[in-house]
């Protein structure tokens, strides 16, 4: 993990909004270089989702019907939910809850590659904050998957990382929101 110490997260990009009534949905979209079967089993798997996720999984993601506890890393208190996967058609399409929010993945073959799409409700107060979470689970992911680990970066780890800090106020510049000053 000798590469975390130079990791630099690139400028926002691959996200936008949409907003429904009172509810708002982050939309992420990356290009990862590796087939959709090896980034479902990281969106799946516990033993992988501890290595970039911003939640454990007490169990297995990948079958629709499966009830899951997620818990929230980094968090001052420890923030555990419940979640039941909704839909799981492996490797296109996954969706469960998190936290109250509703989480739909879906992934698109790309050449040799995939397309990962994350559908996230959140509150309108955090999309920036967000935005520039799910950026730097995103890269951290991508690393995984080639090999060279970097380590999970989230929560007060992410926030106190001066790349998070500048991506979170990229994007609120990007989505026209005030960015949340901590």
């Amino acid at each position: 993990m000798a590469d975390r110490e130079l990791y630099a997260p690139g400028p926002a990009g691959g996200a936008q909004i949409r907003k429904d009534g009172e509810k708002w949905t982050l939309i992420l979209v990356r290009e990862l270089r590796h087939a959709p079967e090896k980034v479902w089993q990281a969106l799946t798997d516990p033993a992988h989702l501890r290595e970039w996720a911003p939640f454990d999984a007490d169990a297995g993601l990948g079958t629709a019907g499966t009830t899951v506890k997620l818990t929230t890393v980094g968090a001052p208190t420890p923030h555990v939910s419940e979640t039941t996967v909704t839909r799981a058609d492996a490797p296109r399409l996954l969706e469960y809850a998190w936290g109250g929010s509703e989480l739909r993945w879906e992934l698109e073959a790309l050449g040799g590659g995939t397309r990962l799409t994350l559908w996230h409700n959140i509150d309108r107060a955090y999309i920036s904050m967000g935005a520039a979470g799910w950026h730097i689970c995103f890269d951290v992911l991508d690393r995984l998957l080639s090999g060279t680990p970097i380590g999970r970066i989230v929560a007060g780890d992410a926030m106190k990382f001066s790349g998070w800090q500048r991506l979170n106020k990229e994007y609120a510049q990007q989505f026209g929101v005030e960015a949340p000053s901590w």
